[in-house]
């Protein structure tokens, strides 16, 4: 059953906020693509506390009332940070309905909660207790993968707004999840007056065979197979959105390689939890992680809805 304040927060972006710079940035970057869609950013801290008391070194027990203390003072800290970053976000914002959420729990759990009727959940990779530019925190690595909503990462070096011109990558395998994946691309470019770059990649050959360049014939051949599926990939969505304009690239290479290579420079990286084909691995496997881990950009996790 939704909570009160999930059901409330149906339809807004909902951003995981810690202190930590990157966090920062992901709640920045949450803001201005509420701000995009209309509709309202919640801002959500978690302060987790063990339920029952545990003895200290020595076998001594807390004196009463301390634990109680420090979860007062955790408290009124996460308060004050929440307020502050909500202050920030109104004032870059004016016209954003910004409200806050103090949490209790496992913050994976307590964030997947608080997102249950959200449109959009965005985390930054890591926080306070991760190797920035390096590690995918704990909480961002169990939301990955058991949210069933579309989640965005921002990492350290990601910038912290979506707009200007610039460019929207989503790998295309020909998948339902794929699919999924291309309409988030698609309404995310539209939005923002990006450029679309469908990235298709053939790597159906040996891993030793993709260090030898490939020759003009085959390239012809990889094209005139590429070509059709991406176009049927596509289809519906050109209509949907024809303002945007599509770039399709075919590519000989490791797919996070070639995800990688096209991400540079763009607005957002869309990938899907699973796929079939060249991609299957890398939606939520070796390829995404990859991705999460070390993309140029901010990557969006769309998850495949089975009817």
């Amino acid at each position: 059953m939704s909570s009160p304040e999930s059901t409330m927060d149906r339809g807004a972006v909902v951003t995981g906020y810690d202190g930590s710079e990157e966090a920062g940035k992901a709640v920045r970057w949450a803001a201005g693509e509420a701000a995009a869609r209309g509709c309202g950013l919640v801002v959500a801290h978690v302060v987790g506390f063990t339920p029952v008391p545990e003895a200290i070194p020595g076998g001594a027990w807390p004196r009463p009332g301390f634990l109680e203390a420090g979860q007062e003072t955790a408290q009124r800290h996460a308060e004050a940070m929440l307020g502050d970053i909500a202050q920030e976000c109104r004032r870059d914002w004016p016209d954003l309905a910004v409200s806050t959420r103090l949490l209790s729990g496992r913050a994976p759990d307590a964030l997947a909660g608080a997102a249950e009727n959200a449109d959009l959940l965005v985390i930054g990779s890591s926080g306070l207790t991760a190797l920035p530019r390096l590690l995918v925190g704990s909480t961002a690595n169990e939301l990955l993968h058991d949210y069933h909503r579309p989640i965005v990462v921002v990492r350290a070096g990601d910038e912290p707004s979506a707009d200007g011109d610039r460019k929207v990558v989503v790998g295309v395998d020909g998948s339902e999840t794929s699919r999924e994946a291309i309409g988030f691309a698609y309404e995310f470019a539209d939005r923002h007056e990006c450029v679309l770059v469908a990235l298709h990649v053939w790597s159906d050959l040996p891993l030793e065979a993709m260090a030898v360049t490939p020759t003009e014939h085959d390239r012809e051949i990889i094209e005139e197979r590429g070509k059709p599926l991406i176009d049927e990939s596509l289809a519906g969505y050109r209509e949907r959105y024809p303002d945007v304009p599509v770039h399709r690239v075919i590519a000989v290479d490791r797919p996070a390689h070639a995800l990688a290579e096209q991400a540079e420079g763009a607005a957002l990286l869309v990938v899907g939890s699973h796929g079939r084909g060249p991609l299957r691995r890398a939606l939520l496997g070796s390829v995404s992680r990859a991705m999460v881990h070390h993309a140029p950009c901010p990557v969006a996790v769309v998850r495949h809805h089975k009817g």
